[in-house]
Order: C-alpha cells, then sequence, then structure tokens
C-alpha cells in the first residue's frame, strides 16, 4: 500500500483523496447515489452535470454533498448553452473541483474557477493542447483512449499514455479508457501518470441507480460486444460513439440516412439535420440507463465491459482495483 500511495500520490493530493481513482461522468449514471458512494470508498466522484440546466445542477450538488463529506467533482460540457451559469452553480455551493470536457476551455474560464479557489481539470488529446491547458493554470488533465464508452477520440490510451506522459510533468495527469484491473492502473502510474478515470466498472456498483436491464447487459457484454458508432455521409460529422451493439446502433445508422435524405431533399437544412443527429444519443442513453429498453436504448460501454462481471458495491469495486494494484506491485 506504501508503494502505491507514493506513486499515486500526486493525483491523491489534488483530489483530496485516500486514491487517484477518479469516477468518469457518465450521463444518466454518475449522480448523487454513485458519486457518493465513490468518495466514500476513498476515491474521487464526479457528478455528470451533461444537458442539466443550472436550477437542476444546484440541487444535485446539494444532494450529494448531504451523502459525503468527502471531496468530489463536477463534470461541466463546454457547449453547453449556459456554460456561465453552472460554473456559478458550482462556485456558489463551493464545488471542490470542476472536469471541463468536450473540447478547449477559454482562458477566463478557468481564471473564473481558479479565482473561487476550484481545483480545474480538463482533457487533452494531444501534447500541444495539453501544453496549452497548463499555460492557462489547468491543475490536472485526463487523457482518455479510444477504449472508453461514450463519445471517442480515434487513439488509443496505450499510445495516448506513450505520447503525453513522458512530456506533461508540469500537472497530474489521469488515464482513462478501457481500464478495467489494478494491474492496469500500476502500468501508467509506472509510466508516469497520477491516476486513473474509470466508468464502465463502475455502472453495475450496487449504489448506482442505472436499470437492472442496463446492468445486466454490461455483465453479460464482453469486449468485443462494445464497438463505435459508424457515420453515414462524409458531409455530416459524426463524433464516434462507442456501447454496445443493439438494435439503437443499427437504428443510428438508419436516422443518419433518413436525416440525410431529408437535408438533399430541402426537407430540412443541413444545420438541423446535425444537429438531429448530434442529439440522437443523448435520448437513446436515457431510454436504456433510466427506462431500462437495452434493444432501442443506447448502451454506452468501454471496451473494459468484459471485466464487469457481477454487481458489487462501489466499496468492493475500489478494494478490488487497490488489492489487485498492490498485489502486483509486491511481485
Amino acid at each position: 500500500m506504501a508503494a502505491l500511495a507514493a506513486l499515486w500520490q500526486r493525483g491523491t493530493e489534488l483530489l483530496g483523496t485516500q486514491h487517484a481513482i477518479m469516477g468518469g461522468a457518465m450521463s444518466w449514471v454518475s449522480e448523487r447515489n454513485l458519486v457518493s458512494a465513490i468518495s466514500n470508498a476513498g476515491a474521487f466522484g464526479v457528478i455528470a452535470a451533461s444537458s442539466m440546466p443550472p436550477e437542476l445542477l444546484d440541487k444535485e450538488i446539494k444532494a450529494t454533498q448531504a451523502m459525503t463529506q468527502k471531496p468530489f467533482g463536477v463534470n461541466l460540457i463546454l457547449m453547453h448553452p449556459q456554460l456561465e451559469q453552472l460554473m456559478d452553480v458550482c462556485i456558489a455551493n463551493k464545488v471542490t473541483h470542476v472536469v471541463l470536457a468536450g473540447g478547449i476551455p477559454r482562458g477566463p474560464q478557468v481564471e473564473k474557477l481558479k479565482a473561487a479557489g476550484i481545483k480545474v481539470i480538463g482533457f487533452t488529446p494531444t501534447v500541444a493542447i495539453g501544453k496549452k491547458l497548463i499555460k492557462m493554470g489547468i491543475d490536472g488533465i485526463v487523457i482518455e483512449g479510444m477504449e472508453a464508452g461514450g463519445h471517442i477520440g480515434p487513439v488509443s490510451t496505450s499510445v495516448l499514455a506513450q505520447e503525453i506522459l513522458p512530456v506533461l510533468r508540469d500537472v497530474p495527469v489521469f488515464v482513462a479508457g478501457g481500464i478495467g484491473r489494478g494491474e492496469a492502473i500500476i502500468a501508467y502510474l509506472e509510466m508516469g501518470a497520477s491516476g486513473v478515470q474509470l466508468g464502465t466498472r463502475f455502472v453495475c456498483a450496487n449504489e448506482s441507480i442505472a436499470h437492472i436491464n442496463f446492468k445486466n447487459a454490461f455483465i453479460k457484454a464482453n469486449a468485443r460486444d462494445a464497438i463505435p458508432s459508424v457515420q453515414y455521409h462524409p458531409d455530416f460529422q459524426v463524433i464516434p460513439v462507442r456501447a454496445i451493439n443493439n438494435k439503437a446502433t443499427e437504428d443510428f445508422t438508419r436516422f443518419q440516412k433518413e436525416t440525410v435524405e431529408k437535408v438533399f431533399s430541402g426537407q430540412m437544412d443541413k444545420d438541423a439535420g446535425q444537429l438531429a443527429i448530434e442529439h440522437f444519443w443523448a435520448g437513446a442513453l436515457r431510454k436504456a440507463v433510466i427506462d431500462g429498453d437495452v434493444e432501442r436504448g443506447s448502451l454506452m460501454a468501454g471496451q473494459s465491459v468484459g471485466m464487469v462481471q457481477c454487481m458489487q458495491s462501489t466499496q468492493e469495486i475500489i478494494d478490488e482495483l487497490v488489492s489487485q494494484a498492490s498485489l502486483y506491485l509486491t511481485k
């Protein structure tokens, strides 16, 4: 345990936690129950603000604070139309950490949060963007490979780690994407990471409010079932989404085709068509996570889903990861 504590010390100091394990911000899943459970287990829960309006985020933060005295963060999507108001909500509630996702933040946004005493964490897909974030005053960075669930980039976790970890040393860097066991955590820590971020492993936690059908789909799935969505037409960009293959995957391809045909026939303008394609997954995810429709809903999952084999308490998941990591270090 002492060896592990030394390896991720920079990460635990930034997060204020016993373990430098961040919970991935998963829409509809990363809410008060799971977030507080992750933090109470010694790791770092993160609320997924997603498309929440400010008043809903305010309630979620307050509810989470009532369930844990430990540090937790809030993940804000940079393209949210009410981003400034969401930041104000975090400041008013004295949130300790904010994770800015879905793009490159502007300097004034980082400055505003830091002026309020908030630690700011951002995502980078490249060394150059990482250096830019550090110049802005960012406190920590997450690099996320294509093995992750949900919206993904084109580069694998192992390649990103090799590109970025030896270069970005000024702030703690957390590695995400495809991590399901403690041995993998050690591998990245020994490469220079200060911690990790996991999402898929926590979906089937007892405290997760995900529908039992959604959890069972994860337990039954293997790594090869979690596939990225396909772009139908080159003129209509699609950020790939990794999810367990089901009818929703086919529906998305069909929806893209129908939308493109409407645009080309003049029934819809291109901007509206692009927006409709981008919004497809938001409703489909809720349908699966909350309503339990695992056929037509989106089963967003990382490739580590094959390592999710049963329902466990969040504490058991954290303890298992830490035990695997510590045992590996003693070999």
